[in-house]
Formats: C-alpha cells, structure tokens, sequence
C-alpha cells in the first residue's frame, strides 16, 4: 500500500511527504490567499502522469535496446470552469530523443504505457478526455 502525510505549514502552504520519505512543497495563488511558494495540487498530477508514462516508455525503450538521449513528456490540462473544477482533457505529447531510434518501437512503448501500464493514467481515464502523441528527435 503507497501513503502519504500532508501537513499544513501556514496560509495554503502544505508540504506533502510520500511514503517513501520525499517531500514536496504545495502552495496556491496569491489571488487566492496563498504565497506561491510551491506547486498547485492538480500540477502535481499532470507531473505524476508524465512521470509515471515517461518510466514506462523509458524502460520499454531502453528494453528494445534503443540508444535514448533524452525523453521529454509535455503535458497539458484544461480544467472545466465550475467548480470542482476537474480535469476534462489532457494530452500528453513524448518527444523521444536518441540515435537509430525506430519508429515503431518508439510508438509501441507509448502505446503500451497509455493503454495498459500507466496507472496514473488508468485511474484519469473516463474522468478527463486523455490524447496522446509521440515526436522523434534523432540524435
């Protein structure tokens, strides 16, 4: 079972501290009351979405013994206006970067992670719309 501890500090400051001991700070806007001194909660899960797809298809990757030199995740989310103002679409672009990089295994590690290991984008789905896409650099 993963935990996690978040503890308030002061205004909307929280530092947020996994099981595993590594820590966080949250913050909100100043327009709100907060001192922007940390990430906003729903920035956290677009970044635990690009983490947990970008260690999929690096390990994919680096299985198909593909010469990776850099992978960038871009993720993007539109919130809807009322409140709780979810997530309602997300897209999540991977630019690979590597030499000899083949297309197909490239396109294959993506497709796996969005559509069967990703468990941040499995427990996303059906809650906000989620596209995805590749681009590659060779190196």
């Amino acid at each position: 079972m993963l935990t996690a501890k978040v503890k308030w500090v002061d205004g909307l400051q929280f530092v947020g501290e996994s099981g595993t001991h590594h820590a966080i700070v949250m913050d909100g806007d100043i327009e709100v009351g907060g001192k922007d001194t940390g990430m906003r909660p729903m920035e956290l899960l677009l970044i635990g979405l690009g983490g947990c797809s970008g260690m999929d298809v690096a390990s994919i990757l680096q299985k198909k013994k593909q010469q990776i030199t850099n992978i960038d995740i871009n993720v993007k989310g539109e919130k809807a206006d009322s409140y709780p103002k979810k997530f309602t679409k997300i897209e999540i672009e991977f630019v690979v970067s590597g030499r000899d990089l083949s297309e197909d295994a490239v396109k294959r590690a993506v497709e796996l992670s969005m559509e069967k290991y990703c468990s941040v984008k499995a427990t996303l789905e059906g809650v906000a719309k989620i596209n995805f896409s590749y681009r590659i650099v060779q190196a």
